[in-house]
């Protein structure tokens, strides 16, 4: 069993865009739910339209980089106009119904074959990487240290994942040490005791809805850089990582999302390094490689219970969240 491998490997995790992009979806759900208090089960689809919007933007209409990302973002608040004009004004779990349902219409609709001279259908699209690696300041070359050694367009899509990272926790932070932060925590709390202060709560949960569902889109932007867009990528269980993450970060704050990414993917590499290599050496003779797969999320999962169990406001989290993260 070579250890060194195994940690170096989970190491590079912790910088990875993988790791971005997921830290940014989670920040975005901190939003919704941890602040104020939406249950949106469909991040997955904000996800996949800044993905497909991005990509499909660049290369069906040759638009540079910036109008790509632009393109992502609209996607992104007209499909959260789409889920909140309808749902807002009902109960929470209406809301969680229709994105539940709305982000696996919006992953159909890329995978059928209507559209697959614009989507690539189940194969997805690639080669859209062009008009960003030519932004990419940095000269050619291999550079870094340890386990985080890579060539120029790989740091320069974890330089601009990590930036985007910041930029959002740093708006995320200035927006609820503002008035409308104070307003949008009060609905999460009491939203009849906010409307009768005379505020408009479901024009403040549109606007929160929107702002998350803006980091999803921008974290889906970022996980396509490293790979290709593959609508296979945004089903389900996306958004169930990514409500791991945050509860483990601590769902009503600005860090706990980041550091919450961090530790998820760095154990996920570990438990499947780990686990891959026992089977090869024969520790555990009664899995197959393909069972082996599986167990790592069983490990991964089990790691995260005991955190919730013993830390259950999540690592950034407090006491005073406690009854809502409930």
């Amino acid at each position: 069993m070579d250890w060194i491998l195994l940690i170096s490997n989970a190491a590079q995790e912790i910088i990875s865009p993988t790791t971005a992009a997921y830290a940014l979806a989670a920040l975005g759900l901190a939003i919704h739910f941890g602040f104020t208090g939406l249950l949106n089960f469909g991040q997955a689809g904000f996800m996949a339209l800044g993905a497909y919007g991005f990509a499909i933007a660049t290369l069906t209409f040759g638009w540079p980089v910036w109008a790509a990302i632009l393109t992502g973002v609209v996607a992104s608040i007209v499909f959260a106009l789409i889920l909140g004009i309808p749902t807002l004004r009902l109960r929470a779990d209406y809301l969680a119904i229709v994105t539940i349902a709305a982000a696996e219409i919006v992953r159909l609709l890329f995978t059928t074959n209507t559209f697959v001279s614009v989507t690539g259908s189940a194969n997805g699209l690639q080669g859209y990487k062009g008009g960003f690696a030519a932004l990419n300041p940095i000269p050619p070359g291999t550079y870094g240290f340890g386990p985080w050694v890579y060539n120029e367009y790989d740091w320069w899509v974890r330089i601009f994942g990590w930036g985007l990272v910041a930029l959002a926790a740093f708006i995320t932070w200035r927006l609820f040490k503002s008035p409308w932060g104070r307003v949008i925590k009060g609905i999460r709390e009491d939203e009849d005791a906010v409307r009768a202060l005379g505020k408009n709560v479901y024009f403040y949960k549109m606007q929160s809805l929107v702002i998350g569902g803006v980091f999803g889109s921008l974290a889906g932007m970022i996980f396509i850089l490293p790979r290709a867009v593959v609508p296979s990528n945004y089903q389900t269980s996306l958004t169930f990582f990514i409500y791991a993450i945050l509860l483990l970060g601590g769902a009503a704050t600005v860090f706990g999302p980041i550091i919450g990414s961090v530790i998820f993917w760095v154990l996920l590499s570990f438990f499947s390094g780990f686990i891959a290599r026992a089977v090869e050496v024969g520790w555990l003779p009664f899995l197959t490689t393909v069972q082996a797969g599986q167990l790592r999320f069983i490990l991964v999962g089990l790691a995260i219970m005991l955190i919730v169990i013993y830390r259950p406001q999540g690592i950034f989290g407090n006491k005073k969240e406690l009854a809502f993260v409930k």
